[in-house]
């Protein structure tokens, strides 16, 4: 759950789910799920850096929060910035080194 309890990161797998790199047939599946209203064709936009480093990167959801696969490079626990149309919001999730 965000930070602003506006998105949550629903995890698709079983077990250790989040890897890098993404176990061979399977991928990083996460749904996003926000509150409020949306309006269509507002992209989810992360800024995703690796704690403890100034390791930065940017990834973009097509069509706002929903299904998506989010690969990042590297093992670590990734702090979350979100957005989408209007609204914002921060988490962090983590990655295990598969």
């Amino acid at each position: 759950m965000g930070d602003e309890e506006q998105i949550a990161a629903i995890v698709w797998e079983e077990h250790a789910p989040l890897t890098v790199p993404s176990l061979e047939g399977r991928n990083n599946k996460i749904l996003w799920a926000a509150r409020g209203p949306q309006q269509l064709g507002e992209d989810l936009h992360i800024r995703a850096t690796l704690e403890g480093t100034d390791e930065t990167v940017d990834r973009t959801i097509e069509g706002g929060p929903g299904p998506s696969t989010v690969d990042l490079p590297k093992a670590g626990c990734w702090s979350m910035d979100l957005s989408w149309g209007e609204h914002h919001d921060h988490l962090r999730l983590a990655y295990a080194a598969a």
